[in-house]
């Protein structure tokens, strides 16, 4: 596949996807930080607000990067039991790990004032957006988050890229599933941006107080 220039690239295009599925009344959630460039670049051309879910990754109490579940708002809390017999840790450890994502996922929560921008606004499809799916699981929590909060709205997820099952796990909590691309041969999401550097705190904000002003 060709890859995208970077994540605000692969929002346009991503977004002209959306437009033509003539949502009603949508609200865009992007996962930050990773997201919030992609989902500004979708609330732009859905003509719709852009708020934060947060969602952290719970990583094996000896190895951070070997996810073996997530945490997201509204008390979710995804843990996939294969993977923690996979990385030898012992419940009373990953619980350690998980009060630790949770100050982290309050941290964010404040800084980015997740759910302000549309404390007043009563969406009809929820749009929650990632600049990328690997394992899911992170994306995973983030929708049973959504749907908790907006159980009335049609809850759609939308990434760049999806890689490996992703897709087949993120149906068990979405409506409908959007991939621009399902590269079989790719291992991690960077692999699909020409560009793909950090995105800071600053920056998550600055793209969220721009696309509400």
């Amino acid at each position: 596949m060709d890859r995208f220039r970077d994540r605000s690239d692969a929002g346009e295009q991503l977004g002209t996807m959306l437009v033509a599925r003539k949502f009603a009344h949508p609200l865009v959630l992007a996962l930050p930080r990773g997201g919030v460039p992609v989902g500004f670049e979708i609330a732009k051309k859905l003509s719709c607000p852009l708020d934060t879910i947060v969602s952290r990754k719970i990583g094996a109490p000896f190895n951070p990067e070997f996810a073996v579940g997530a945490i997201a708002p509204y008390d979710v809390i995804f843990l996939d039991e294969d993977y923690s017999t996979l990385s030898d840790s012992s419940r009373t450890a990953i619980d350690g790990v998980i009060e630790k994502e949770r100050d982290e996922m309050r941290r964010r929560i404040g800084k980015y004032g997740s759910g302000s921008y549309s404390a007043d606004y009563i969406p009809q499809t929820v749009v929650v957006v990632d600049d990328g799916v690997a394992t899911g699981m992170t994306a995973r929590a983030a929708l049973k988050a959504a749907r908790i909060c907006y159980p009335k709205a049609r809850i759609v997820f939308a990434s760049p890229v999806c890689i490996g099952d992703a897709t087949e796990e993120l149906a068990k909590e979405a409506d409908e599933i959007i991939c621009l691309s399902s590269p079989p041969d790719f291992y991690a999401i960077g692999q699909a941006y020409e560009h793909f550097d950090q995105v800071l705190d600053e920056e998550v904000i600055r793209l969220l107080q721009k696309a509400n002003a």
